[in-house]
């Protein structure tokens, strides 16, 4: 079993699956606490608001320094590292703020796990990449879409934990979860691992921030970031504060049905990717998008605003795995640093959209809804570059 494990690339597919799952962990037990944290620390909307900001800025941090350190350092050295980083961190969220100020303890624990999500960020992606797979795009849809159904399960387990043993036991969960990426680094440390820089060599940082082609990926996976994250960071608390449901119904019926549709919308695409075209697939979900934002911040009806926050999920499904497939089959030079630069954008909109609508929702008296309403700014972004990129000889932007 254990060579088996050393000499498949089937077990390194799966440990990314699992890393995936990881990631998911790192960006989405926090924020089902948002309100758990107002309530025991004291802390106001704009606090928990940074905590969100502070997770993907540390990322996109890790992201601008890892085009120079992880192909040095390696890729098995650096995936481990990450897991026992996101392990540590999450495992932190119980333990600082009993030891110290709640807040400081909240977002040391934050930093921690964020460096090791941001690491997977990077990593995971190339080294499907670098498989010898068939159909690159579909195994980079069905890839991604194990974040959506980690997500699933995070915000499922958990509110079946917080039904059973109550919200005030949230302490124990953290370690139930801080588990996975532990044992998954130990499953990385087995698995066979090869790296796109090896199979194809690598741009330079340099070459890429000049070509126009990349700055255009760049904008696609800022919005990516954006669009995904305003809505998912924000779900549990729009449905409890927002529309007046209860904390059991808002986290199902938010961010669970979100990243159940946002997964289902990438396993089908990796189902189907030989019949539909890519970029045609993410003008048509950016344009369904815009419109799920425009339907959860104005509706007056709180099952239509719902709807729009699940089917929200749908529609963002393939644009983060997306733009990196468009980027490996138009760049297929980039290496690392292309992965990484891209990890690094679309963690900018991550950071920058949810903070956006926490920020508002302060100035607007806690109205989170009308906050919501700025979210449709960032698909209608991804319509204007992928208009760019389908235009006549677009693979000669340079």
């Amino acid at each position: 079993m254990i060579d088996k494990i050393k000499n498949s690339y089937e077990h390194t597919i799966y440990a990314c699956y699992i890393g995936y799952i990881t990631q998911a962990i790192v960006n989405n037990f926090a924020p089902l606490l948002f309100l758990t944290f107002i309530a025991d620390y004291s802390l106001t909307l704009s606090q928990v608001a940074v905590i969100t900001s502070v997770n993907f800025f540390v990322q996109l941090c890790v992201d601008l320094l890892s085009s120079k350190f992880i192909d040095k350092i390696g890729y098995r050295k650096s995936v481990i590292a990450a897991h026992i980083m996101s392990a540590a961190g999450i495992a932190g969220l119980a333990m600082l703020p009993q030891i110290m100020n709640a807040y400081a303890g909240i977002i040391i624990s934050v930093v921690i796990y964020a460096v090791g999500g941001g690491i997977i960020e990077v990593l995971i992606s190339p080294i499907v990449e670098a498989c010898p797979t068939e159909r690159k795009e579909a195994a980079m849809s069905v890839l991604h879409s194990f974040y959506c159904w980690g997500q699933v399960a995070v915000v499922l387990l958990s509110t079946v934990f917080f039904k059973i043993f109550g919200i005030e036991n949230w302490k124990i969960l953290a370690f139930v979860w801080a588990v996975i990426p532990l044992l998954n680094a130990a499953y990385f440390a087995a698995v066979p691992i090869y790296s796109v820089s090896e199979q194809r060599g690598t741009a330079s940082v340099k070459s890429l921030v000049t070509n126009r082609l990349f700055l255009l990926l760049v904008l696609l996976m800022t919005a990516a970031g954006a669009s995904e994250m305003a809505m998912s960071q924000w779900a549990s608390a729009f449905a409890e504060s927002g529309l007046g449901v209860s904390k059991a119904v808002g986290d199902l019926a938010g961010p669970c049905a979100f990243a159940a549709l946002m997964g289902t919308a990438r396993a089908l695409y990796g189902k189907f990717s030989d019949k539909v075209k890519l970029e045609r697939f993410m003008l048509v979900s950016a344009m369904l998008c815009a419109a799920c934002y425009i339907a959860a911040a104005v509706s007056k009806n709180p099952v239509i605003a719902l709807i729009g926050c699940a089917v929200c999920g749908f529609s963002v499904g393939i644009f983060w795995p997306g733009t990196f497939s468009i980027a490996a089959k138009r760049m297929p030079s980039g290496g690392t640093a292309m992965y990484a630069l891209l990890a690094l954008a679309g963690d900018l909109g991550c950071s920058c959209a949810p903070a956006a609508v926490g920020f508002a929702a302060d100035r607007l008296g806690g109205n989170l809804n009308l906050a919501l309403l700025a979210g449709a700014v960032f698909p209608l972004l991804i319509i204007g570059a992928i208009a760019v990129l389908s235009v006549k000889n677009a693979d000669k932007i340079n």
